[in-house]
């Protein structure tokens, strides 16, 4: 906008009446939004917009133009700042030759530069000082930067970009932010986003100061590289170094940087070579201004599992080996002192296990609070004499949580770090005495797992949604001091990935539930257009959604530690309009349109569109072709069925498409960029291996009729109920039982009955031994009171009678819009179809729109303040929030209402995860879903992302029902209602969705 055209043209109004339009310019987000109208009916109220446009704090934005031939442009960073700058502003110049062309010049004088310059540093050096640039918005800041334009700063210069830092990674992260806005992606290495080439590009610059970041240590934990990283590292990007070793984590740190992180724990399971052998390692961090840490098993940053020699130097047990671990870890600390680092502190096992030589966390106590006395003496001696200046870390992870729960002393600067419990769910947060801590505290977080009950280290699964709703319930509990996300081998978790990082740099458009769908679209939008975008987002939540109902890796129904073989699923083949069909659809679908898409995809993003869409998605799709068709096959071989041998090839030729994608991953896509990075049966369970199938048994007759909800062929059987509030739509397979034929006629009883064939043939084997017949009835024509009607099925010899029960119900036209109907002998409740919401003295209900196994859910707010365990007694819950849900039900029967939460633990020792049912009004009965330990509840609990509690028997009569769930405990997830209705043993709660 040209400000002074806009003055003069509102000068010349004065004393008469005019429109003009005020531009709202948003000076964070470097875009001019929408024309605001305003009429003007004074001088007064036009020199007042005057004098806002020329004195407000919103600054006015430059132009800054790169063009596709050099133009003189030239990248000058500040020679007295660490190394990072002059990595920065080659990094720089690299990504600019990617996307115009050219490479400017890079120099460390001013003096070599002319005509258009980007200049870098931070605020304290020589080169940023000699500058006329008001710095004082960078005072005391970590991390932050400064973006301004300067005109004619110096003799030769005409325009400079100034990124300055109020520290070297501040710079940093300001020098990519100019990457991002000339279209270099933060994965253009590690995703294959290849830059998209343009001529010329004028972007608005005005003088903007970054905030702090949200959380002040952000990184990633490389973890069970075995079968990804660390061979792909070994083999192909690094082999000199046979390991991950300097020249991939250059890269690491790199994409850590670009994504505006600052932290890592290396990798160190005992395929790698601890981070400290190569003293390349080292010196990356040191050069990319990279914090070095260690996980929760490797105190005082030693390796335990490379570094401890056990046989030269005894048990790793610091009461009866105290003198060997204590200069084992004062060896280390003078070797990382002058390092940049945080020191994990405490002592657990060798590996992922408990401490040697205590038996109970009442004997661990003074055991861990004697070493961490000892840790901090070593801390004083040899790095800073105040050892709470140092930064440290307390990871609260599997026993250590018994440990501290039973009265660890921990001093207060030393930081808290919470984790979740390897699922997703953070097992525990800050109380109030926690959150005045100096140390804060923090969370370690996984997005991949390898441990009971199942390992998930294939594929990406982990939701957005969840990732969202966990990390802004630890920023809103203070956990802002330190996150770490177990990311497992990098890929395939880029996105969780970037999400994380994005969070932990700035949660504030993070904090509304429907904020993480905005962000996926604009991270694919930036990926691969924007014309793509909202379909691509569509598209990958749903994937999400599927995965949260059940993990690829968990579709086996097996378990590890100990190992278990696969089984059938819990989706119900016979009944739900089949759930195993049903899932396999859906999966089809998104493969169908992905590949749809995949057609608008440029050439330049085909090898990402491979790895961030296609081989996910996919992969996901087969694995569970592969266990759902092998149940329909084992189901089927019971039966006698024909169409036995078709399933069978459908499940190993999923199992054979997944090998040979797989293949395409390490060894074509990006010319062999990534060979030996891919492995799709990391560790061998058996949840990757081809299905067992067993031998078809032959049964007496021809061919067969099975309805739904029947697992047993007879001559007379009967369908689910139909009603006319639900519009149900029922199945009935006709099958061969011998290698033969039949010609089958469907007769029904009455013109309201609607088959969708009247006449079908079976022959062969294959997939035409078999046909799905699917019932509906027109409720127009079905005569007042009638209960039943009928289909004949024969072929001539042999003759079927399968019953259609009715349910004429009431008409939906006269009810509430949030009356849901009985549908035969359940009531399904999503937690979004409530009829009531109501907020109390203890907090309110919330939607969560991005969250749950029907894509949304509620949660008991706010999470603050923290109270008390409530009463027992239903008197103290009359003042409470509340949902209500309306159901109709149309015989009268006894009921057991099932719950659904999501798995969430209390959000701190205190409190449980309770909260109440009543039904008409009836007696508060108080559900708790808190599990203790790895226990076999919980373990069914995160692998179906599901905790269940269900009321007693109760009497339910026909007619209109009030179900309420009363608010006590923070945190509480809702997901649905399942109120079974008795049921002759057909259906039951299923295991699954419904």
């Amino acid at each position: 906008m040209n400000h002074a055209k806009e003055k003069n043209k509102m000068m010349k109004c004065y004393n008469t009446r005019s429109t003009s339009i005020l531009y709202n310019v948003d000076p964070i987000s470097y875009f001019v939004a929408e024309p605001i109208q305003y009429e003007f009916k004074s001088c007064i109220q036009i020199l007042a917009l005057i004098f806002f446009l020329f004195t407000s704090q919103v600054a006015l934005a430059q132009k800054f133009e790169f063009k596709s031939k050099q133009n003189d442009l030239s990248i000058v960073y500040a020679p007295d700042d660490p190394k990072l700058n002059s990595i920065s502003a080659n990094l720089l110049a690299n990504d600019i030759h990617a996307v115009f062309g050219y490479r400017p010049k890079v120099y460390d004088n001013l003096n070599s530069a002319k005509g258009k310059v980007i200049i870098i540093g931070t605020a304290n050096s020589i080169l940023i000082k000699g500058l006329t640039t008001e710095l004082s918005s960078l005072d005391g800041k970590w991390e932050s930067y400064k973006l301004e334009i300067l005109s004619n700063p110096v003799k030769g210069i005409n325009q400079a970009m100034v990124i300055t830092g109020s520290d070297v990674r501040g710079t940093a992260y300001g020098v990519f932010s100019v990457s991002e806005k000339i279209g270099v992606s933060p994965w253009y290495w590690w995703a294959d986003v290849t830059p998209v080439r343009k001529k010329k590009l004028l972007i608005d610059v005005p003088s903007f100061t970054s905030a702090e970041p949200t959380v002040k240590y952000r990184g990633i934990f490389i973890n069970d590289e075995d079968w990804g990283l660390q061979p792909w590292a070994a083999k192909t990007f690094e082999p000199e170094t046979g390991d991950i070793g300097p020249k991939t984590y250059q890269k690491v740190f790199e994409l850590l940087l670009r994504l505006k992180a600052n932290l890592i724990w290396p990798a160190m399971h005992p395929s790698t070579k601890a981070f400290y052998t190569y003293p390349g390692n080292i010196a990356m961090a040191r050069d990319f201004q990279i914090i070095v840490g260690s996980s929760h098993a490797e105190p005082m940053l030693r390796n335990n599992v490379g570094e401890w020699d056990e046989k030269n130097m005894g048990h790793f047990n610091y009461l009866s080996n105290r003198q060997k671990v204590y200069e084992y870890w004062e060896s280390r600390i003078k070797q990382s002192r002058s390092n940049n680092v945080i020191y994990t502190m405490g002592m657990r096992g060798i590996h992922d296990g408990a401490m040697e030589g205590v038996e109970s966390p009442e004997r661990a106590v003074p055991v861990l609070e004697n070493i961490i006395k000892d840790q901090r003496t070593l801390l004083s001696r040899h790095v800073n004499p105040d050892a709470a200046q140092v930064p440290q870390v307390l990871t609260i992870y599997k026993e250590v949580l018994d440990n501290y729960e039973a009265g660890l002393k921990v001093p207060e600067d030393i930081t808290l770090v919470w984790p979740d419990d390897n699922y997703g769910y953070i097992q525990r947060l800050s109380n109030e005495d926690e959150q005045k801590r100096k140390g804060g505290s923090g969370v370690y977080y996984h997005a991949s797992y390898w441990g009971r009950p199942h390992d998930y280290l294939w594929l990406s699964s982990t939701h957005p949604g969840l990732i969202r709703e966990e990390m802004t319930k630890a920023y809103l509990l203070g956990a802002r001091n330190l996150w770490v996300i177990n990311i497992g081998d990098i890929k395939p978790a880029e996105y969780d990935l970037q999400l994380f990082t994005d969070m932990a740099y700035d949660i504030t458009p993070f904090i509304k539930a429907n904020d993480v769908r905005v962000h996926q679209q604009k991270w694919l939008g930036q990926i691969f257009g924007p014309e793509l975008a909202p379909q691509l987002n569509e598209l990958m939540w749903k994937y999400y959604q599927l995965a949260f109902e059940r993990r690829p890796e968990f579709m086996g129904w097996s378990q590890t530690e100990p190992t278990t073989p696969t089984k059938q699923s819990g989706y119900n083949h016979t009944a739900f309009g089949d759930q195993g069909q049903q899932r396999v659809d859906a999966y089809l679908s998104l493969e169908a349109q992905a590949s749809k898409l995949s057609k608008h995809v440029p050439s330049n993003r085909k090898d990402a569109w491979y790895e961030l869409i296609e081989y996910p998605l996919t992969g996901a799709s087969l694995i569970n072709q592969k266990f759902l068709y092998a149940d329909k096959a084992n189901l089927y071989a019971r039966q006698g069925r024909k169409i036995t041998g078709y399933f069978e090839n459908l499940s190993r030729g999923a199992y054979e498409r997944i090998l040979k994608l797989t293949e395409k991953y390490n060894d074509t896509l990006a010319n062999g960029k990534w060979r030996h990075m891919m492995s799709m049966n990391p560790r061998n369970l058996p949840a990757y291996d081809l299905p067992k199938f067993r031998p078809i048994a032959r049964q007496p007759g021809l061919w067969g009729a099975l309805p739904e909800g029947a697992t047993e062929v007879k001559d007379k059987s009967m369908l689910p109920r139909f009603d006319q509030n639900n519009n149900q739509k029922y199945f009935i397979d006709l099958f061969l039982l011998q290698s033969s034929s039949a010609k089958i006629s469907i007769t029904p009883s009455a013109d309201w009955i609607i088959p969708d064939h009247k006449k079908v043939e079976l022959y062969g084997k294959g997939q035409f031994s078999q046909q799905r017949l699917w019932v509906s009835v027109d409720f127009s024509k079905v005569p007042k009171h009638s209960t039943e009607g009928s289909i004949e099925i024969s072929d001539g010899a042999v003759r079927y009678l399968i019953y259609l029960p009715l349910n004429y119900g009431q008409d939906i036209s006269q009810s509430s819009k949030r009356l849901i109907f009985a549908n035969d002998h359940h009531v399904s409740l999503p937690a979004a179809a409530y009829a009531r919401i109501s907020a109390g003295k203890n907090g309110t209900w919330s939607l969560l729109n991005d969250l749950g196994s029907t894509g949304s859910s509620l949660q008991a707010l706010p999470l603050e303040p923290f109270l008390p365990k409530a009463a027992k007694d239903g008197d103290h819950f009359n003042s409470a929030a509340f949902i209500e849900y309306e159901f109709q039900t149309f015989q009268d029967t006894s009921a057991v209402v099932s719950v659904f939460t999501l798995p969430t633990h209390p959000i701190n020792k205190a409190l449980g995860m309770r909260y109440g049912l009543s039904i008409d009004n009836g007696p508060i009965q108080i559900m708790n879903f808190e599990t203790v330990g790895r226990s076999e509840e919980w373990k069914e609990n995160v692998l179906s992302n599901s905790a269940i509690r269900q009321s007693p028997r109760i009497w339910m009569k026909a007619g209109k029902h009030t179900l309420k769930i009363i608010k006590i405990d923070p945190g509480v997830i809702l997901d649905r209602i399942f109120v079974d209705l008795g049921s002759p043993g057909l259906y039951g709660v299923p295991s699954q969705r419904h």
